[in-house]
């Protein structure tokens, strides 16, 4: 069962006063979300078909408006970004400048090296995809190595296919 709604008859007041006098599109909206629910008896989801937003968003017009003071700075949104996030966006840059150099010169950067470095900082175990999102967050991208191993000798090996075997598989 849902819970009682709520309606504060100073707040439909100031809604009212607010919608009577605004030339803002915003203090409108604020204001509906918070009247048509309140007079008409609407849900929050035929109150945002109304309108024209969101079910979620006629939660947050609002809350927005119980918060909002006379000569308040409007509230940033708070919805959005990495919530997640291990560490901050300088963080990270400044626990890949040690790989920097390394990387720079042409020498590979292997994932496990980062890996264990990571879990050290942090004092928690992260799986590798952890890694790889955080290089490619930095846009490091993946440098396949040679396609030839240097240690190769192109002579004997051509010499070796050019050989053939008596128990061959094929018929002479």
């Amino acid at each position: 069962m849902a819970r009682p709604r709520k309606i504060d008859s100073d707040l439909v007041k100031q809604a009212q006063l607010l919608a009577a006098g605004t030339d803002d599109i915003q203090e409108l909206r604020m204001a509906q979300a918070v009247l048509l629910p309140a007079l008409a008896q609407m849900t929050l989801k035929v109150a945002a078909k109304v309108i024209g937003v969101g079910r979620a968003t006629v939660a947050r017009l609002q809350t927005r408006f119980r918060r909002r003071k006379a000569n308040a700075q409007p509230t940033p949104r708070r919805w959005g970004g990495r919530r997640r996030a291990l560490m901050k966006w300088e963080d990270e840059q400044a626990f890949l400048s040690a790989w920097k150099a390394k990387a720079e010169q042409g020498q590979l950067v292997v994932v496990t090296p980062l890996q264990v470095a990571l879990q050290e900082k942090l004092g928690r175990r992260v799986k590798p995809s952890v890694i790889y999102r955080l290089l490619d967050r930095h846009r490091w991208r993946k440098v396949a190595p040679d396609t030839r191993h240097p240690k190769a000798q192109p002579t004997i090996q051509d010499e070796w296919k050019k050989k053939r075997y008596p128990k061959s598989w094929r018929p002479c």
